[in-house]
Parts: C-alpha cells; structure tokens; sequence
C-alpha cells in the first residue's frame, strides 16, 4: 500500500489557482500571509461570473484538494448570497461574485500580504 506524501499549504494554494483557473474563474490572486496572519498561510481568491459557476468552483476545489489529502474544515456562504469560503486550514478559498468581490475588497484589508500569483 503506497503511503501518500503530505503536500505543503503552498502547494494546495497552487492547486487551488490551477483549478480556479481551469474552470475558467477570473481574478484569481494568491497571498501569501505568512508572517501577517496567525490563522492561515495563504489565501486564493476569485470571482465566478455566475451562481452556477461559484457552486461548480466550490465542487471542484473541494475534490480536487480532497483528492490530494487536504481536509475540508469548514464551508461559509452559498452561491446564491454571491460568495463562499472554503477553510482547508492553512488555506483559505474565497469565491466571489463580481459585486461581492469588489464590495469585500480582500485585496486591500490584507495589503501587507504579498501576492503571489495573479490572473487577470
């Protein structure tokens, strides 16, 4: 029986970037809150251009990390209120919608974080 190798927070970061970005999400920014947050190491934000695709993003994410061996610890919002958060501990998933993206403005509440990827 092979043992699976434990990946690195930064490594589910990037596969959550590879798969945002395969499923056609747009914005999709990476920071690196190492050193400015106690409670996670990275965050990956998006925006979807429409409920259905917040909730196939959502699906996505969750098996793709899962398959990995990320554990899902908890699961805010709904695609219908136009934003989800997927906490995978030292990995935290945003969804936004458009509006819900620009409203909240993650980007700038944690200016001292450093961004990492981004794809426009």
């Amino acid at each position: 029986m092979a043992q699976q190798t434990k990946l690195e927070a930064v490594d589910y970061a990037r596969l959550a970037v590879d798969v945002a970005d395969d499923k056609q999400a747009s914005d999709i920014t990476m920071l690196d809150l190492r050193g400015v947050s106690d409670f996670t190491d990275y965050f990956v934000i998006m925006t979807a251009d429409s409920r259905r695709q917040l909730r196939s993003l959502q699906e996505d994410l969750e098996i793709a990390l899962e398959g990995v061996g990320a554990n899902l610890h908890h699961r805010e919002g709904t695609p219908e209120g136009g934003w989800m958060l997927l906490d995978f501990g030292d990995l935290i998933i945003h969804l936004f919608g458009p509006e819900e993206r620009e409203y909240y403005d993650l980007q700038s509440v944690w200016s001292e974080a450093v961004e990492t990827v981004l794809i426009q």
